[in-house]
């Protein structure tokens, strides 16, 4: 029997309305377009944008609207209003947390536009709640909507740190420098209680791996008594995400991650710390917080960051309908304007994921915003790209083989 995970009651005076995906091919690349149905076909995000969209009430605390049909499912659900207008506050939106055990930890690729090989996720989806994260479409490979689901149904890989171990441990194992914070964040609230990342940075520590963090959450300051001593060998970087330094915007675009000015301090005091800190200008949004880009790179300069870099916003499959059902709600009188930016910035279409441009962009305004960055980057005396994390340092645990433990 088919469980719905979707949020049953969106907004007072509306029905649920079931209908079947009729092309399951073009459901991936759902777009948001119509007033009855949030979530329809791809080619009409690019094509035109609604002027009347679904009265999708704002959740506080959440960055995301409404809770769309994952893709892979054959039925489409949706609200539609039925007279019953009864105007009345719903309950808030609690997170929910699994606690899951994984099977493997470490993440490889071969992607040749990215600077790591090698990465752990300690959670699946985030309750920073993000409303451009790129990582929501994810949550639909679990029968989860990529909208309010992905910030409210988490998972805790809760035996990551054993399983890091025996991964370390095996025979032939060639250290690699490890990315955490590439898909959702390890720091996101509930690491406070959870703390597999604490758990998980304990056998890095211990065993000399050389790690790279990025996170928007001031917690990393928790676990300075491991990263310091890391950093001080060269095993440990970390780069802080600050999208604005306009505490109404990020509260907006990213409801439950740290203010900026809470960000620009971590910087300050990783950088007091020792510790390689860079800050990462992402995603940067046309028409919403691109003004900005010299503005960040200035102030986290002053705190102390040594390299800077920045992503163009990505819309991939689900994210688009998200982001544009967003601008609509807070932005719209730009929600137009700001997708036909994109547009320009993707060859007419709001996402590709064409290597060596997925993260930067193509076309008039995509350059002039690399040119921004880098002029200031130069100008602020940034490094281009800092010196590589150490490998030979990598002591493995002694590790009794796997018969002697049933003994």
């Amino acid at each position: 029997m088919r469980q719905d995970h979707g949020f049953q009651d969106s907004s007072p005076g509306t029905a649920q309305r079931v209908a079947p995906c009729l092309n399951r091919s073009e459901s991936p690349a759902a777009a948001y377009t119509g007033n009855l149905r949030p979530w329809t076909r791809p080619s009409a995000a690019v094509q035109g944008h609604s002027e009347h969209p679904p009265q999708t009430a704002v959740k506080r605390g959440r960055g995301a609207l409404s809770n769309a049909t994952p893709r892979f499912e054959s039925e489409i659900r949706c609200h539609e209003a039925d007279g019953w207008d009864i105007a009345e506050e719903l309950p808030p939106l609690r997170t929910e947390v699994t606690r899951e055990p994984a099977k493997s930890i470490i993440t490889k690729n071969n992607s040749p536009d990215i600077s790591f090989e090698c990465s752990i996720n300690p959670y699946r989806g985030c309750e920073h709640g993000c409303v451009y994260c790129y990582a929501r479409p994810t949550h639909a490979f679990l029968g989860l909507s990529p909208g309010l689901d992905f910030e409210t149904k988490l998972f805790a890989k809760t035996n990551a740190a054993l399983l890091l171990e025996r991964e370390l441990s095996a025979p032939g194992y060639d250290p690699k420098t490890i990315a955490m914070g590439t898909n959702t964040d390890p720091y996101q609230p509930v690491e406070r209680n959870e703390r597999v990342m604490r758990q998980v940075l304990e056998v890095l520590a211990r065993t000399n791996h050389p790690v790279t963090i990025t996170t928007k959450s001031a917690l990393v300051l928790r676990d300075l008594d491991l990263l310091a001593p890391m950093a001080e060998k060269g095993l440990a970087k970390v780069a802080i995400s600050v999208t604005t330094l306009d505490p109404a915007l990020a509260r907006k675009m990213e409801p439950r991650a740290a203010s900026p000015a809470r960000r620009l301090e971590t910087l300050r005091q990783l950088a007091e710390a020792k510790i390689p800190a860079a800050v990462m200008v992402a995603p940067v949004i046309p028409a919403i917080n691109d003004a900005e880009i010299e503005t960040i790179l200035a102030r986290a300069k002053e705190m102390g960051a040594a390299e800077a870099s920045y992503i163009l916003l990505r819309l991939p499959l689900e994210v688009a309908a998200i982001f544009a059902e967003w601008l609509q709600a807070h932005f719209p009188e730009r929600c137009k304007r700001v997708l036909s930016l994109m547009q320009s910035t993707r060859e007419g279409k709001l996402y590709y994921s064409r290597f060596g441009e997925r993260m930067t962009g193509s076309g008039a305004y995509a350059l002039m915003i690399k040119r921004r960055f880098e002029a200031a980057a130069a100008r602020l005396g940034f490094a281009q790209r800092g010196a590589p994390l150490r490998c030979d340092l990598f002591q493995p645990l002694a590790c009794p083989s796997e018969q002697l433990q049933l003994f």
